[in-house]
């Protein structure tokens, strides 16, 4: 059922009427939104399923800005259960999940130079 609500929100956010919103969704992971201006590489990334939960890395890329994505992703992925963790960073947690969105390779300005992107979801630690 939770998976269901997921997937009626995520269709909302492709209607959008907002200039903030999903072209896609990964193909690694269906519940993770891709911002418009981004695209999946294919073929680098992994989905491995633990005993604890899913482990998924996959990348993207395109000629935007880090603080757009980073706006993008804060405002959506709040539509979608996921809680922002810490103020700057890109963590968020839902449910036994946490997903680090991060820049591995960033460009030297903010002039929409191509950027690459890391998401990664793995079980949350147990406290």
């Amino acid at each position: 059922m939770a998976r269901l609500k997921m997937m009626l929100l995520a269709c909302v956010l492709l209607l959008a009427p907002t200039g903030l919103r999903a072209e896609a969704f990964s193909e690694l992971a269906e519940d993770l939104p891709l911002m418009a201006g981004l695209t999946e590489y294919p073929g680098h990334g992994l989905v491995f399923d633990t005993p604890a939960g899913r482990i998924v890395e996959t990348y993207a890329g395109g000629e935007l800005t880090a603080g757009a994505i980073q706006r993008f992703y804060r405002q959506t992925l709040s539509q979608l259960g996921w809680t922002a963790q810490g103020v700057a960073g890109m963590h968020f947690v839902r449910e036994d999940e946490m997903l680090t969105i991060d820049f591995p390779i960033s460009p030297a300005g903010e002039t929409g130079d191509a950027i690459l992107v890391r998401f990664r979801i793995s079980p949350r630690p147990q406290d």
